[in-house]
């Protein structure tokens, strides 16, 4: 008897708490942190192609630009840990036009340019030291963490912003969050003009354009659900 009393009274409680928990009011909104910032790094992603009839001379003849092109690289006053291989390929190549197999051996490097004012001789020696491809240049901030924290911040701030705008006209206010996503897509803006002029340095044109930093942009989306009091 006195078990299914304890139960009956366990039951009630539980009870008691669920309707408790169902009469809490939420409102659900969203917020957006958003800050612009000039750049002052590239991210420069650039490979060396040889082509060839026999893979032992090709891969030869590529591993030796590529020895000259570290070199330059160091002398170019790039920190060891600023730049590193990414990839290295030795493929037999199909020329449809010709109709001819060939060798294509290809390897590429990534540079992590800290001083924007030095771009265009470091590209211009690339270029003479016989790169034959780039594959993209990116733009970015070395304050990048303090700036995504800051726009966090801010994408918050504006959700209790618009939360406070809904609930003005009710009478209610905004309590404390019980729930916040993250609901950002991460980004690497690229200046279309940066890499425009990096392909006509290859083709061997002058650029005609001077390196135009512009801003880059970060922005964080968040989900906030506010209690109401």
């Amino acid at each position: 008897m006195k078990k299914a009393i304890l139960i009956l009274g366990f039951l009630c409680i539980t009870m008691s708490y669920a309707q408790d928990q169902k009469q809490v009011s939420t409102i659900n909104v969203s917020g957006e942190g958003k800050i612009k910032v000039a750049p002052d790094q590239a991210l420069i992603s650039i490979s060396l192609e040889t082509k060839g009839n026999k893979a032992e001379e090709v891969k030869k003849e590529n591993d030796s630009k590529m020895d000259a092109l570290l070199k330059f690289i160091k002398k170019s006053n790039i920190a060891k840990e600023d730049f590193q291989t990414q990839r290295v390929s030795l493929n037999p190549n199909y020329d449809y036009i010709k109709k001819k197999s060939n060798y294509l051996a290809t390897q590429s490097v990534q540079i992590l340019l800290k001083d924007l004012s030095k771009y265009d001789a470091l590209m211009e020696g690339l270029v003479d030291e016989g790169i034959n491809r780039i594959d993209n240049v990116e733009l970015k901030s070395s304050k990048m963490v303090q700036l995504q924290t800051e726009a966090r911040k801010l994408a918050v701030k504006e959700a209790k912003n618009k939360a406070e705008d809904f609930v003005s006209v009710l009478g209610q206010k905004v309590g404390k969050a019980i729930l916040i996503s993250d609901n950002s897509q991460a980004y690497n803006p690229q200046t279309r003009m940066l890499a425009m002029k990096a392909m006509a340095m290859v083709a061997g044109e002058a650029p005609k354009e001077t390196l135009a930093i512009g801003e880059i942009e970060i922005t964080i989306n968040v989900s906030v659900s506010f209690v109401l009091e």
